[in-house]
């Protein structure tokens, strides 16, 4: 990168943290730290919720998705809309009928202190471990590709959100929050324009959606029920309701935006703005993948995405092998340009038999050289048995590196890190609202002075981004970031899940009964885990109808 890059990275991150430090100085008491003093307005709400959700894999990973495997990811999001409604309706009125500080405070109230612990307890176990992996995706892949040094990356990152986050607390996060997201779409539209921009001057917008259509990416909507398949509307709007359900509703860095709105009016607003802007918002940075698939068609294209890989195989007793599958490589790319502006020209036509002709053309192309990458990826497997196979997260930052001028990349950078950055403070803010509130204060210290909470929360706070750091640090043991991230969530989002549920729907349960249903259920889970092949995926379902049936059962069999 270039002074100009690091300029602007460097101006604003640190802009980011001196602004949310400013705009949120004064915290005298723990509401203020940890709620925010219940004075932050819906729009803000609304970004903030979809700021903590947005990570920086969101805008790594989405567009190298949609690159690979087309829009049809975009059905994932199909039930979210309608789990804000649900939450909307029912969770938040709750929440704020009660004056919450975290979602797990209500749980003492409808059940008893132990369900509450326990249920935080779950919380901070798999929040905890998240955060560092998150810490650390982005870590990795700015490492590989600009060749930092990935301990300092994680530093870095970790370094500036612990300061704003204990500086500031719930209104540093938010107003962070603001500036992060300004920026995320700022730079998303800039790389969507410059995509087009580069594209030759006979390709415009509207002609590369076309193409990206005929070469089999604009693939929305899948309307076949098939449980194999993932992406579906159906698999969007069943499992994404209940995922979006339990991490919306029950998970306090997602709650703890929303109850620190002035009133419900506006949580309600701020929830519902986050449920109706994330589809498209979601749709939009998949379509940029579309584009750059279109993009590549006039361009060399890489064989493989992560340059880190490659670089070693060049580098090792291999490199003559890798030299004949590039040659290769090159020799099928050789005829795709003319095959791309044939296409151009048949789509404006409307010639259907010049279409097909050299959409076929382009679509073999494509399958020849993933045997080719596939021979690329076995050469590098033998060379490091560690080596990182899938290089989807690298393919839109490969773009920016190679194709964009200098200050953009620097843009471009810091739009990862903010996301990075965005959902860690969030998570900070939620872990030690959490560990505060649920655990200290209720379990340990139960009378002490505001004084005394607030200097704990902030001291809490660093010592969760400490601890996320160092999990950070040995994350690279873990394997794929991104399915160890869906892996946690989901041993632990069912139970929780199916706590709330009873809780909410079903008056006549005690809190015995659903505190051991709970265990058992998590129990399960685990045991499914570990002991069985059955997908991680359908751990969210499972285990919130398997708490609800055992809370009946045990409510049914419990001496009176």
């Amino acid at each position: 990168m270039s002074a100009l890059d690091w300029f602007v990275l460097i101006f604003s991150l640190v802009g980011i943290a001196a602004y949310g430090i400013y705009k949120s100085r004064g915290a005298t008491n723990i509401e203020n730290y940890l709620k925010g003093d219940r004075s932050i307005p819906w729009y803000m709400v609304g970004l903030s919720i979809m700021a903590t959700q947005a990570s920086a894999i969101t805008f790594l990973s989405a567009p190298g998705q949609a690159y690979t495997d087309g829009m049809r990811f975009v059905q994932y999001y199909f039930g979210l809309p309608i789990a804000m409604i649900v939450i909307s309706m029912f969770f938040i009125p709750i929440y704020n009928k009660l004056n919450v500080f975290t979602a797990y405070e209500f749980l003492e109230k409808r059940f008893d202190q132990k369900t509450r612990v326990f249920t935080s307890v779950l919380f901070l176990t798999q929040r905890g471990l998240a955060s560092g992996l998150t810490l650390y995706a982005p870590s990795l892949i700015l490492s590989a590709l600009l060749g930092w040094n990935i301990y300092y990356t994680n530093i870095f990152i970790g370094g500036i959100v612990i300061l704003y986050t204990v500086a500031g607390g719930s209104k540093a996060v938010s107003y962070t929050h603001l500036q992060q997201m300004t920026i995320i779409f700022i730079g998303m539209f800039i790389a969507a324009y410059m995509i087009v921009h580069l594209l030759p001057p006979e390709i415009g917008f509207t002609d590369a959606i076309k193409m990206g259509g005929k070469l089999g990416k604009m693939n929305i909507i899948d309307l076949n029920f098939d449980l194999n398949n993932k992406y579906t509307i159906w698999s969007g709007l069943i499992g994404g309701f209940f995922l979006a359900l339990s991490y919306f509703g029950t998970d306090q860095s997602q709650v703890s935006r929303y109850i620190s709105a002035k009133d419900l009016k506006q949580s309600r607003m701020g929830l519902l703005m986050n449920g109706f802007i994330k589809v498209p918002m979601q749709f939009f940075i998949l379509l940029i993948g579309v584009l750059l698939f279109v993009f590549y068609q006039f361009k060399p294209a890489p064989l493989f995405f992560n340059n880190n890989e490659t670089q070693k195989l060049e580098a090792s007793k291999y490199a003559s092998d890798w030299l004949k599958i590039k040659t290769a490589d090159e020799a099928l790319q050789a005829g795709c340009q003319k095959a791309a502006f044939g296409l151009n020209q048949s789509i404006q036509a409307g010639d259907e038999w010049a279409i097909s002709k050299h959409q076929a053309y382009l679509v073999q192309t494509e399958k020849e050289r993933l045997v080719l990458k596939k021979q690329a990826t076995d050469l590098m497997l033998r060379n490091d048995p560690k080596a990182e196979t899938n290089d989807t997260n690298y393919i839109f930052l490969r773009y920016v590196i190679d194709y964009l001028p200098h200050g953009l990349i620097g843009l471009l950078i810091a739009v990862i890190f903010a996301a990075s950055m965005q959902s860690k403070s969030a998570e900070l803010n939620a872990l030690a609202s959490c560990s505060i509130v649920d655990i200290y204060q209720r379990s340990f210290k139960k009378d002490a002075s505001n004084e005394h909470y607030l200097k704990a929360s902030k001291w809490t706070t660093a010592l969760w981004g400490i601890y996320a750091i160092g999990v950070a640090m040995f994350a690279n043991k873990l394997g794929s970031l991104i399915e160890a991230v869906n892996v946690l969530g989901s041993l632990f989002y069912g139970t929780i899940l199916g706590i709330f549920l009873v809780a909410f729907m079903f008056k006549n349960i005690v809190g015995a009964s659903a505190f051991y249903a709970a265990i058992i259920t998590e129990l399960v889970v685990l045991a499914m885990y570990f002991f069985t092949d059955i997908s991680f995926l359908w751990f969210n379902l499972f285990g919130s109808v398997l708490v609800v049936i055992l809370s009946f059962i045990f409510q049914w069999v419990k001496p009176k």
